[in-house]
């Protein structure tokens, strides 16, 4: 989404982890082994739009790297996967058809590139 969003919601998990009181109605859960925040409204207010996420969803891509030993060195692998991948790649991790330490997630726009 906006980088400007993604602080926000950064912010509540570091305001939570250094054990801060929450702004607002800002809280921290829990479900499923996983600590996660609810957000109602965009930057401006507004109720989400589920046709413009899912747009936005199907635009994105991810380069996910992966670690691995081989031949005695350690190389990165780059996945190039598209939002609707990504729980299949991340299955076949759990699964061990993939395996190696990720290293880190980025998201990025195809139309960006050039």
């Amino acid at each position: 989404m906006e980088e400007e969003f993604d602080k926000k919601v950064i912010n509540i998990f570091s305001r939570h982890n250094n054990d801060l009181p929450p702004v607002d109605e800002e809280k921290i859960k829990f479900f499923a082994g996983f600590n996660y925040v609810k957000i109602k409204r965009d930057k401006n207010g507004k109720k989400f739009v589920k046709e413009n996420l899912l747009e936005y969803a199907d635009s994105c891509h991810y380069i996910v790297r992966v670690m691995r030993e081989m031949d005695g060195e350690t190389v990165l692998y780059n996945y190039d996967i598209k939002n609707e991948d990504l729980p299949r790649f991340m299955k076949a991790f759990e699964n061990n058809t993939l395996n190696g330490v990720i290293i880190e997630i980025d998201k990025y726009f195809p139309e960006d590139l050039a």
